[in-house]
């Protein structure tokens, strides 16, 4: 008797589940450029009556779609065991179907689907439409420039193009992201208004290739006009800009940033490298002098900017003379921000076919003594900044503080500025005049001026 009632109570959950209207839940990994994605895919969904979620913390989603990175090994494996956790939950009766997009799903599908057969489909970076048809949706052309926010409301991230043409050496983005596509510049001015219109006061312009924009629309490079037009829709207080490239650096670009005050005095602009032979290696196009000479030219055209910037350490071919060379480099650049990520070894990409032969170890303490140099660096900037008033937006109040970003901090990577909690009340999305009166290498402490 006990089986049957086992098998009864079993067969009437399924029913009764059956019966529940499905609820989605995105899951995005990597990098901002994939969580636009996921914004637009939220949108289509609700757009289509669909309940959907981001990132929800609660287990009564149906329904996974995850969206993937495949940038490096550590983002790939990070991607492999969310599918897994979620491939777990589907056998456990806890979700009914599990969807994969994004760079990873792109880049291996045919292996994906022979080593995770249990996903129910997988799409790549510019499938939304098969995607959508999974939900008998369709894909609604009257929700472009329309964008639910997945996170704050007060800062988003502007997607001003898709994938890239240029052949750096270690990059697959290409192979994943496809060639450059610009958006048509009415059509990201209509959604920074309608992001405007729903509270958004700062825009973060992304892109495999920012400096690219344009070319193929209107050929030309009409990064500086874009950001011209975007620069007068109301209610838009900071923009920022990311991912330029140096090599055909449009300098038109720095004459809108010192001419708009709400163009922040900031620039992403990945170097990858301080060394002439490792930069050749890369195919990137540009030498150390050139580079030197463009940063000269940053600065001198807007004064006080902050520049961010990526590096890449381990590369095949570095020798330990080309590390000490980005070292001289970035000591001598004085760079506001910097990153850097240890080289990792791309299939199909054109370092590939190069012996990786410095080890993991050698290539993590490059990298350390990189981020240990930019410490002392970042830590003397800082200390010139106290007793200064920076106008400081309030990203969110975590423990005993309020935290936010002066506009030379983008959200995430850089510097923040912590307001005691206890002692000042501020409201997250605004913005604040901060008196600066301690900080550390990679943050600011301050206090309300009244």
């Amino acid at each position: 008797m006990q089986p049957l009632m086992c098998t009864f109570a079993k067969k009437y959950s399924v029913k009764a589940r059956g019966l529940k209207k499905d609820k989605v839940n995105i899951v995005t990994l990597g990098c901002s450029k994939n969580l636009v994605d996921s914004e637009v895919l939220l949108t289509q969904l609700k757009g289509n009556d669909i309940q959907a979620v981001h990132e929800s913390p609660k287990d009564d989603s149906n329904i996974i779609v995850i969206n993937t990175c495949g940038f490096i090994d550590n983002a790939k494996q990070e991607s492999i065991d969310t599918i897994l956790r979620y491939v777990d939950a589907k056998e456990a009766g806890d979700v009914d179907k599990v969807y994969v997009t994004g760079c990873l799903s792109q880049r291996y599908k045919d292996d994906l689907e022979k080593e995770i057969p249990q996903v129910d489909a997988y799409f790549g970076t510019r499938d939304l439409p098969l995607l959508l048809k999974r939900f008998k949706a369709d894909y609604k052309h009257e929700l472009v420039g329309e964008r639910i926010l997945a996170g704050a409301k007060h800062y988003a991230y502007l997607k001003i193009a898709e994938g890239c043409d240029r052949p750096c050496s270690f990059c697959a983005i290409p192979i994943m992201r496809g060639k450059h596509i610009s958006k048509p510049m009415d059509e990201l001015v209509r959604e920074a208004t309608n992001l405007a219109k729903n509270g958004t006061k700062e825009l973060l312009l992304i892109a495999q290739d920012s400096t690219y924009y344009g070319l193929d629309l209107y050929k030309k490079r009409n990064l500086a006009e874009l950001m011209d037009r975007l620069s007068d829709v109301e209610g838009i207080d900071w923009i920022r800009l990311h991912y330029a490239f140096p090599t055909g650096f449009p300098e038109d670009v720095l004459e809108v940033m010192a001419a708009k005050s709400n163009i922040c005095n900031y620039l992403d602009i990945p170097l990858q490298h301080g060394a002439d032979n490792v930069l050749k290696l890369m195919r990137r196009g540009t030498t150390r002098a050139k580079t030197e000479r463009l940063l000269d030219t940053i600065r001198e055209k807007v004064p006080g900017i902050a520049i961010r910037t990526t590096m890449i350490a381990g590369h095949p071919g570095e020798t330990l003379e080309d590390f000490e060379e980005m070292l001289k480099f970035i000591e001598k650049s004085r760079f506001e921000r910097l990153g850097i990520f240890t080289y990792s070894h791309e299939e199909h990409t054109h370092a590939f076919s190069m012996e990786d032969n410095i080890s993991e170890e050698d290539k993590q303490d490059r990298a350390n003594t990189v981020m240990q140099l930019q410490e002392g660096i970042s830590d003397e900037i800082n200390q010139e900044k106290v007793g200064k008033v920076f106008k400081v937006l309030i990203d969110r109040k975590e423990g005993g503080h309020f935290i936010g970003r002066t506009e030379h901090d983008s959200p995430e990577v850089d510097n923040e500025v912590l307001i005691n909690a206890e002692k000042n009340y501020l409201r997250v999305g605004d913005f604040a005049d901060i008196k600066i009166n301690s900080a550390t290498a990679f943050d600011l402490y301050g206090e309300p001026i009244d």
